[in-house]
């Protein structure tokens, strides 16, 4: 599914670069992007906030890499970057009003060494902000050249119908790229209503979280295998009768096509209506065998099945 205005042509999977300067280092976070170009995914999610959390960090460590990969590859009209504003750095509330955006926006452009990104993300939704307000402040940053695209990341439906309906109103940008919380754990938030607008909106839908933090790939067998990792506190409530039966299901399924869990659960992902491409992070090279086997893979009637009722809330 493409948007009519996209400016360009989607890759069938985007790179969640949050790794970069957090769980994969410079040197590596170059192995694994020159590796991505190499499979023809060139589309690199990124965002002002990653990785503040992690010790050390301040924010725009990500983008920091990638605008140095890109200067020392030359690449950068190869190369389709979406980065977001708006969710906090550390403390505070989410901000999309006119000076912090515009503030953020040139510190992104300097950080990535350029000066355009292809998609410029709200990344939460700020209910201090009208949305007016923060369409205007998008519609200056298009007529200057600076961004492409925009898309909105966890908004809740009642908000983006209110945002699509102002932008036809008001001859404001719209938000053409959307980004919810999708796999094979989390599907209420965006199944039925959410997805059924943006097909109908011919939105562009990059789902994150594709192996729900790690948690789908099958390397946890249970809370205590994850006690004390990175990402414990993301995977630690999956960890119930539903997880098991859903790693189960993973597992018989990745047997029969002889592939990794983590194939199965992008693959899944992939073949599910409105999902346009769902981003999926990688911290070693090696791991980007999944990708592959996701590309390559086809789901049959019965593996979907099987996937579906495990993960069906019950």
């Amino acid at each position: 599914m493409t948007t009519d205005m996209q400016s360009f042509k989607m890759p069938p999977l985007v790179f969640g670069g949050n790794v970069f300067g957090w769980t994969a280092d410079k040197k590596t976070s170059f192995r694994l992007l020159d590796a991505l170009m190499d499979r023809g995914l060139n589309y690199i999610d990124s965002a002002n906030v990653y990785s503040y959390w992690a010790e050390g960090n301040n924010g725009g460590e990500s983008e920091t890499v990638l605008g140095e990969w890109m200067q020392a590859r030359k690449n950068r009209d190869k190369v389709i970057i979406a980065t977001k504003v708006g969710s906090p750095m550390g403390k505070g509330s989410p901000d999309l009003s006119i000076p912090y955006i515009t503030e953020q926006l040139d510190l992104s452009l300097k950080r990535l060494q350029t000066d355009y990104i292809d998609v410029y993300y709200s990344h939460k939704y700020d209910d201090s902000t009208p949305q007016h307000e923060t369409l205007a402040v998008y519609r200056n940053a298009i007529k200057a050249g600076k961004v492409r695209e925009i898309g909105a990341s966890n908004f809740p439906l009642a908000v983006m119908r209110e945002a699509l309906k102002l932008a036809e109103d008001e001859n404001l940008p719209k938000y053409t790229f959307i980004q919810p919380e999708y796999n094979l754990m989390e599907r209420d938030a965006f199944e039925d209503a959410y997805r059924d607008f943006c097909i109908e909106n011919n939105l562009s839908v990059n789902s994150y979280f594709t192996l729900a933090s790690g948690f789908l790939t099958g390397k946890y067998d249970d809370a205590a295998d994850a006690s004390g990792k990175e990402r414990e506190r993301f995977v630690k409530k999956y960890f119930d009768d539903r997880g098991k039966a859903v790693l189960k299901a993973l597992q018989q399924t990745a047997k029969k096509h002889g592939v990794s869990q983590a194939g199965i659960s992008i693959a899944w992902t992939m073949a599910q209506p409105g999902i346009s491409a769902p981003i999926v992070s990688a911290t070693s090279e090696s791991q980007l065998k999944a990708f592959d086997e996701a590309l390559k893979l086809q789901l049959d009637q019965e593996d979907l099945q099987l996937l579906d009722d495990a993960s069906r809330r019950k």
